[in-house]
């Protein structure tokens, strides 16, 4: 049988248990569910190596899924919240 490589990427906070879950609930007999600790240095490294810059995220046959995509720190909004500007500078 073919099988689908589905390889989850979790910090284990509540919202990384809560998608782990939520993969687990809708997998079928095809998917082979992988987690991968990002406080792990070989879970972090796949991460870095598909470009993930938050978790949870998901992979599924080695591609980032859609909804995990360009997310991350984002200098120039963190910039427009005034992060980096004293107080009064806004």
């Amino acid at each position: 049988m073919a099988r689908r490589s589905i390889e989850v990427f979790s910090a284990g906070c509540p919202l990384c248990k809560s998608a782990v879950e939520k993969i687990r609930g809708m997998a079928c007999p095809s998917c082979e569910i992988t987690v991968l600790d990002m406080n792990n240095l070989d879970g972090a490294g796949r991460a870095k190596n598909l470009g993930i810059m938050s978790v949870p995220a998901v992979a599924v046959n080695g591609n980032l899924v859609e909804c995990c995509t360009g997310r991350g720190i984002n200098p120039d909004a963190l910039r427009r919240a005034g992060v980096g500007s004293p107080i009064g500078e806004l």
